[in-house]
């Protein structure tokens, strides 16, 4: 069946001696979107990070955060700032040094002293042990329980949009058990129309028959519910064989077709009755409209 954008998975695992926990969120996206937010320790492997989750994930935007916690507790270490002392200090002598030379107030504070140049540095934090393969095993257990989320809530549009498809289904058949009757009644009003008018004047039976016939041309609406069938038809055969690649594209395409035919028979129907039934036809389909925009 079919998958969707939305789900969630974690999973942890070790990468040399410290633990790693990764979670992936997805929502709809046109397009695969990978988001990234690592520790500073697991960086270095970012791209290949990027890139693992294109198995499982055809679209759908994705936000992988991982954590790192090394032995004894301590989390992942950010570069932190070291001040040099030395330099610190000999700022402190020259500055104060000037100031009583040249007679200014000693209005020296720390925060003049560290916008001084070279005085603090970066200690780059230690990178994490272990191998990139370790890293994915982690990122590939996080995407397979994503994978089983994306499969169930799947299951769980497919029943809606077939639901759905019923009553759209229903609709149709209404259209078409109304659509002759429809004709008949028009034909029968142009006919009484045209003698009304006549009053009494011989007429050409022969150019009534020809501009009825003209009439249930234009108010025929049997290809249209003919075509109408055949893409509902592949909606649920798209639904059932929904394992395909980006079948959410297919099935948004295949609802335009729907809507033009619901449209052009809307246009055609000249009768309360049918125009009821397209309403409710274009109602649905704007429902599942909105639950398509959430398929793989």
């Amino acid at each position: 069946m079919i998958r969707s954008m939305t789900g969630f998975g974690t999973a942890d695992g070790r990468v040399g001696s410290a633990r790693v926990t990764v979670e992936v969120r997805t929502v709809n996206h046109r397009f695969f979107s990978p988001s990234l937010k690592l520790p500073h320790a697991l960086s270095r492997w970012e791209g290949e990070v990027r890139e693992a989750p294109r198995t499982r994930i055809a679209r759908g935007h994705v936000s992988l955060v991982a954590r790192l916690e090394r032995e004894g507790g301590g989390a992942d270490e950010r570069p932190l700032p070291t001040i040099d002392e030395a330099r610190f200090g000999s700022y402190v002598a020259q500055l104060r040094a000037l100031g009583e030379r040249h007679g200014l107030a000693d209005t020296l504070d720390i925060a003049t002293v560290l916008r001084m140049p070279e005085l603090v540095t970066t200690v780059p934090a230690p990178e994490a042990e272990g191998t990139v393969e370790e890293l994915l095993a982690v990122v590939e257990r996080a995407a397979a329980a994503l994978h089983a989320t994306r499969e169930e809530e799947g299951r769980r549009l497919a029943g809606v949009l077939l639901a759905r498809l019923d009553v759209v289904e229903g609709a149709l058949a209404r259209i078409a058990e109304r659509a002759p009757t429809r004709l008949i009644e028009q034909r029968d009003r142009l006919r009484a129309a045209v003698r009304e008018l006549a009053d009494g004047v011989a007429l050409d039976e022969q150019r009534i028959a020809q501009e009825i016939a003209v009439l249930a041309d234009r108010l025929d609406v049997s290809e249209e519910l003919d075509r109408f069938r055949l893409h509902v038809a592949a909606f649920r055969a798209a639904l059932r064989d929904g394992a395909a690649e980006q079948v959410g594209k297919r099935l948004g395409f295949l609802l335009q077709e729907m809507l033009r035919e619901a449209n052009t028979t809307g246009s055609k129907a000249n009768d309360a009755a049918i125009l009821h039934e397209v309403v409710v036809v274009k109602e649905e389909l704007e429902r599942i409209r909105e639950q398509v925009e959430n398929v793989e």
